[in-house]
């Protein structure tokens, strides 16, 4: 018996490409082609919880800042619940808050910045509970395969160090990669966290 896949070969991977937001945030590349663009405030005028502001920049290995990134994030809200089937949690869903997001960076300043809530804490496997997080996916040319990190919050000391993923790396120094830190401007926090794709201060990235 023949097996096809004697005959197939492996495709050539491919990155982004320069063309990343012509067909993920068009709008910014200057094309108007959806009717609703995806938007990186996530909290309307009725959502519930502490407003935030999460900012930041995507380096490179040689620590120059990626100008041409696009970042997703998702989140659950201000009570730990995800706006998803998936999350079974006894918990109110926020009908006015998204919970998700997509920002591409400044081609200028390569600054990211989402306008949202912080997040609640969320029920991990077990029960167990995982601090405050958001959920992050990076995509850039240079970048095969999309990818995914979190940020916690550096005011959430307690729920940090209870934390079962961040219990898993085994060097706090590759922990504080993932910690956005905290800073008030004009009476809001806003959460300061870098990105380093490569290099002495690589941020933790998850295979999911």
């Amino acid at each position: 018996m023949v097996n096809e896949l004697d005959y197939l070969k492996e495709s050539a991977s491919q990155t982004a490409g320069p063309y990343v937001h012509i067909g993920l945030a068009p709008h910014v590349a200057g094309f108007d082609i959806f009717e609703n663009n995806f938007s990186s405030v996530l909290a309307g005028p009725q959502t519930k919880g502490e407003r935030i502001t999460i900012e930041g920049r995507v380096f490179d290995g040689s620590g120059t800042p990626v100008r041409d990134v696009l970042v997703e994030l998702w989140q659950a809200n201000a009570a730990g619940k995800y706006n998803h089937p998936a999350d079974r949690q006894q918990k109110p869903i926020d009908p006015a808050f998204r919970g998700w997001g997509r920002a591409c960076s400044d081609f200028a300043s390569g600054i990211f910045t989402f306008d949202t809530i912080k997040p609640g804490v969320v029920e991990g496997r077990g029960a167990r509970p995982m601090a405050p997080h958001v959920n992050l996916w990076i995509v850039a040319r240079g970048i095969n395969i999309g990818l995914n990190t979190r940020m916690y919050f550096a005011d959430e000391q307690a729920a940090n160090a209870a934390d079962p993923v961040l219990n898993l790396i085994e060097w706090e120094v590759r922990r504080k990669t993932l910690i956005g830190q905290r800073e008030d401007r004009g009476g809001k926090p806003v959460y300061r966290f870098d990105i380093h794709l490569q290099g002495p201060q690589e941020t933790v990235f998850f295979d999911i």
